[in-house]
């Protein structure tokens, strides 16, 4: 009889065994740790191409001098008869080329004179127009008109007494 009592020791032994090595939990594996992928490169926009080359009006000044600068010693509306005139145009900004007009006239529209200088300034910049007459202006109003590049930019009266 030993037999047959071994053997329903070794089954529930085994059985045991077997449910023991069931219930038993493993260690979970480590968490698997997933490297932040790689910022995707960042599109710059393209760099804007140079702003347009342009020269802007800064200024007009009439007078019967200009000095070693280029500008009106002393600045006036109202000449003398014999007087040269002068117009100094003040310019800021930077061109390979623009054109500057500078339109003369007396009274009712008449022409006096029309002349045009093409400068290619770097920066701030004066022009300087003149008109002379070695017998005398006749009395009365005239205008200065001038452009850039086409583009009235100012319109100056003033006097001859």
């Amino acid at each position: 009889m030993k037999i047959n009592s071994i053997r329903p020791a070794a089954i529930i032994l085994g059985v045991a065994v077997a449910l023991a090595a069931c219930g038993k939990k493993e260690e979970a594996p480590p968490p698997v740790v997933t490297p932040a992928p790689a910022p995707a490169p960042v599109e710059t926009a393209p760099t804007p191409p140079p702003a347009p080359e342009s020269v802007t009006f800064a200024g007009l000044t009439l007078g019967n001098a200009i000095g070693a600068d280029q500008n009106v010693t002393t600045p006036m509306t109202t000449f003398a008869p014999n007087d040269t005139i002068y117009a100094a145009v003040a310019t800021k900004g930077a061109a390979a080329n623009a054109a500057i007009v500078a339109k003369w006239t007396f009274g009712d529209g008449q022409l006096v004179d029309e002349s045009s200088q093409s400068i290619a300034p770097t920066g701030g910049a004066v022009t300087t127009f003149h008109i002379a007459k070695p017998d005398g202006w006749p009395v009365g109003k005239y205008k200065i008109d001038v452009t850039i590049d086409g583009n009235p930019v100012a319109s100056q009266g003033f006097e001859v007494k």
